[in-house]
């Protein structure tokens, strides 16, 4: 089952399909989101600091302000919890740094465990490939689509389809060799064989890529 989460954060109605037939939980102000877009949730979740009130007509979890997780780790904690394998985070970019960067980490801790997860913002889309996985994406995407290191160093980095390729090689944290490749018209495909990658592409209605397992 998929789980949409929506957080308070920059978004502007992308990849809104997504949470048709979806398990969908308000992340404390992202209450407002799913209200504009006429979203029902199924939970909502925080401590209600952004939202200022409790919401009305929908399951709620309510938490301290002072905790160690942030709204977002909770609402995807709930997700796992009842049953979701499979993680979209709406609104969890753009505004405050520190709570990006949070959910970065959350996509990290949800890849490693094997459950595909992927922040959408209004400019673009991150997700997590862990290795012995491969993300292949439709010739139909545009844009720049970007590969860092989310480990200490990530052997056996192979890009196809895309401007810059790359067979088997090495990606490290202290460079950014893989900013700023480009889609080409063509079926293109990310894999890495040891280590954990951030891949970061244009949100410009292009279609979520495929995960598969290295054979």
């Amino acid at each position: 089952m998929k789980c949409c989460i929506f957080g308070a954060g920059d978004y502007h109605g992308e990849l809104l399909d997504l949470a048709r037939d979806a398990f969908v939980i308000a992340a404390d102000g992202g209450l407002a989101h799913t209200e504009a877009y006429g979203i029902v949730p199924n939970l909502a979740v925080g401590d209600f600091d952004s939202l200022g009130a409790l919401p009305n007509g929908v399951e709620t979890l309510r938490f301290p302000v002072m905790k160690d997780d942030t709204d977002m780790a909770l609402a995807v904690n709930e997700g796992l919890a009842r049953g979701c394998n499979a993680f979209f985070l709406f609104g969890g970019m753009g505004g405050r740094l520190d709570h990006t960067l949070a959910n970065m980490a959350l996509l990290l801790s949800l890849a490693q465990k094997g459950i595909s997860a992927y922040l959408v913002g209004k400019e673009g889309v991150v997700t997590c490939l862990c290795g012995g996985a491969c993300l292949e994406f439709s010739q139909t995407c545009e844009g720049i689509l970007s590969v860092f290191a989310a480990s200490e160093s990530c052997e056996g980095v192979t890009l196809t389809g895309l401007l810059y390729p790359l067979d088997k090689g090495r990606l490290v944290q202290d460079k950014a060799l893989g900013v700023s490749n480009h889609f080409t018209g063509q079926s293109a495909s990310v894999s890495v064989e040891k280590g954990s990658l951030f891949l970061v592409w244009d949100n410009i209605n292009n279609p979520l890529p495929k995960r598969s397992l290295l054979k």
